[in-house]
Formats: C-alpha cells, sequence, structure tokens
C-alpha cells in the first residue's frame, strides 16, 4: 500500500544518505479505476500519479479532477501528441520524430512541454527508447527546441527476481544522466526501487506495490 512504499523510500533514502524529498514517487494507476485510484492514493494526499496509455489516461482525468499532477510513463504515438498538454512530465520521448511532434504542439498551443528521453539501457528487443549511443544526439535535438524541455533521462530494468541485477543499468543511466540532463532520472519500480534510490533516482514509478499489501511477489512490468 501507499504507506509501505512511502517508508520504503524514506528507508531507502536514509540509508543512501539522500533527502527523501529528492525522490518523487509516480504512482502509476494503470488496470485501477477512478474510484480505487481515489480512495488508495488521493485520500491519502498523493498527487502525482502514472498512465501509460493516452486513452486510459483521459477518462481517469475526467473523473479525478484537476488536482493531480500527471505523469505520462508508456510508449507516446505521435498521433497522441494533441492531447498531452496537461501532463506535468512526459517520461517516455524516444525519437527526434516524437520530439518534433511535441515541439509544432506546443508552438500551435503556446506551451512548453517537459520532457524525459527514454533509454533503452539493457537493449531488450521489445522495449522502446534510445540505445545509449544516442542519448546525446537526441538531447541536443530536444535542447534545440522551443517548446519541448529536457528534464532528464528515464529507463525500465529488465524484469528479474533480484533486485541487484538492476543496478548496472540504473548506475549506467544516472552517468548518462549527469553528463546530458542534469543528473536527474526516471527509473526504479516496485521490486527495485531501493536500488533505484541508491543509484540516484529523482523518480520512482511505483503500481503494485501503491494498491497492494507489502509482501505480495513483484510482476513483470505491464508496460514496455
Amino acid at each position: 500500500m501507499l504507506a509501505d512504499v512511502r517508508r520504503r523510500i524514506e528507508s531507502a533514502c536514509s540509508a543512501a544518505g539522500r533527502d527523501p524529498s529528492t525522490v518523487t514517487l509516480v504512482a502509476v494507476t494503470k488496470g485501477h479505476g477512478p474510484e480505487e485510484v481515489r480512495s488508495a492514493l488521493l485520500d491519502r494526499g498523493h498527487r502525482d500519479l502514472g498512465e501509460n496509455r493516452v486513452q486510459e489516461w483521459q477518462g481517469k482525468a475526467e473523473a479525478l479532477g484537476p488536482d493531480v499532477a500527471w505523469h505520462l510513463v508508456g510508449h507516446l504515438q505521435t498521433n497522441k501528441v494533441r492531447f498531452c498538454t496537461p501532463f506535468a512530465l512526459i517520461h517516455s520521448v524516444d525519437s527526434e520524430r516524437l520530439a518534433d511532434a511535441l515541439e509544432a504542439e506546443g508552438t500551435r498551443r503556446g506551451h512548453v512541454f517537459p520532457v524525459l528521453l527514454q533509454v533503452n539501457v539493457a537493449g531488450e528487443a521489445q522495449k522502446y527508447g534510445v540505445p545509449p549511443t544516442d542519448v546525446a544526439e537526441l538531447a541536443r535535438h530536444v535542447a534545440s527546441l522551443a517548446h519541448v524541455r529536457l528534464e532528464g533521462l528515464m529507463t525500465i530494468a529488465p524484469y528479474a527476481d533480484d533486485p541487484e541485477r538492476a543496478r548496472p543499468v540504473f548506475r549506467t543511466l544516472r552517468g548518462l544522466a549527469d553528463q546530458h540532463a542534469s543528473g536527474r532520472t526516471s527509473m526504479g519500480m516496485s521490486g527495485d526501487l531501493e536500488v533505484a534510490i541508491e543509484e540516484g533516482a529523482t523518480w520512482v514509478r511505483v503500481g503494485r506495490a501503491a494498491f497492494e499489501p507489502a509482501g505480495v511477489p513483484p510482476e513483470e512490468p505491464a508496460w514496455t
């Protein structure tokens, strides 16, 4: 549940010598209806919510009202960009084409989109994201745009029973972020958030653990 996740974040920050206020919990609401989200999260004072599909987000955003900071954590298609001005942060920009679509929409609406670049650190064929070797070029391109603001980098580590296996992925992303994105990173989920925080995560994206009691075994991420 939410309280368990908050305790885990505080404990991990304490162990890493970090201020818990430097880590934002993005509670991912995929598969949970508006009333469940309200009961489990909003009624407990949590406002940073993540959704991985624009279509699913639209219904929830209407039902839950304006007092929510929505994060798009899943893949964004260019034909959905026109719906995305309400997002506080888009975690998944993975191409110049998508960045340019956001720039065009931002120009039309007078809006600046805050974004993260999604990096496929582990090189998994089924996941979106640019390879680490392309981060510098994409970061330079985004920096040239007037209506897209680079806030950091994001990655999804390969699923593993042992969270320590995610450490090299998180460490690599942090190194890339230090070079190209002010050190800010979105990484870590229900099963490995402690390792992500130790490696410097700025945002952790937690779905299952925010809704279920502690001790429920982890599941492989449902989005790519």
